[in-house]
């Protein structure tokens, strides 16, 4: 893609997200614990050149588009918005991270939350899975949810029903054979939601989760940025958006170890959702 194709096509998501991000409100439900496993050892492994994602066209603002609810029996709504808060007591939080899993900096993040005793949700894609399928297993083992974000994290919105039920069912499948469970959550790439989206993954049976606050990390704005960009955001009932995978996340490995103890220290409950069920 050329450079010109890629910034004309950035601002014509971003002229969509402004509109699509104010009609986005929807609740759910935190779990009743949020206290992870023992931590297992770090994991990692080599990963292959030639499927290395490139963060230059992976990274665009929210865009969102809606379609009328309809309910699907023995299956979750197909919902005209994705979920974007938690409803529950006191001071909770949900930390997400999305594009992973990646061996340089899921591991970090892992044994800070681990340090923590701290459960999180990871939305991966499925291409990185079928190469780090033990990342999948330890977060498995420590208690966290893992989403999917699509196959190869293209945008939805742009694709035909067969391409997106493609991209969404390989990557339940591989979430499947290396995590244990099939996921109930999703998220789409960019925050590009449509109506065939949310009725293509409730069929696959999973709830549309997006966020409440954006750290940016992915824009490499430095350590101290993210951290005040997500203490700043802190609230009851907040999503935070971070990244471990689609680029140089170092920054967010250091980020995480800074603004987690402090928001533990100032009351937040970090946890994790579960599914509201009829």
């Amino acid at each position: 893609m050329q450079k010109d194709q890629l910034l004309t096509r950035r601002r014509v998501m971003i002229a969509g997200a402004a509109a699509g991000a104010a009609g986005a409100a929807g609740v759910f439900a935190i779990g009743a614990g949020d206290r992870a496993a023992p931590p297992a050892g770090p994991a990692a492994g080599a990963r292959a050149a030639h499927h290395r994602l490139k963060p230059s066209a992976y990274r665009l603002q929210p865009l969102t588009g809606y379609g009328p609810p309809r309910i699907v029996a023995g299956r979750p709504p197909v919902r005209s918005e994705p979920l974007l808060r938690v409803s529950g007591r006191g001071r909770v939080m949900v930390l997400t991270f999305d594009d992973g899993p990646d061996p340089r900096y899921t591991p970090d993040i892992l044994d800070t939350l681990a340090r923590y005793e701290v459960r999180a949700m990871f939305f991966v894609c499925g291409e990185m899975v079928v190469h780090h399928q033990d990342l999948l297993a330890r977060m498995a083992d420590e208690g966290h949810v893992v989403g999917n974000h699509t196959w190869s994290h293209p945008l939805l919105t742009s694709l035909s029903r067969g391409r997106i039920r493609s991209e969404m069912e390989r990557t339940c499948d591989a979430i499947e054979a290396a995590y244990g469970e099939r996921p109930e959550w999703f998220r789409a790439p960019y925050g590009a939601w449509n109506r065939a989206a949310f009725q293509i993954g409730a069929e696959l049976g999973m709830e549309p989760l997006a966020w409440t606050v954006d750290s940016l990390d992915w824009t490499e704005p430095g350590t101290r940025t993210i951290v005040d960009r997500v203490e700043g955001g802190a609230a009851p009932g907040v999503v935070v958006l971070s990244h471990d995978a689609g680029g140089d996340r170092s920054q967010s490995v250091r980020a995480l170890r800074a603004y987690l103890p402090e928001l533990l220290d100032s009351g937040y409950r970090i946890t994790v959702p579960r599914r509201q069920r009829a």
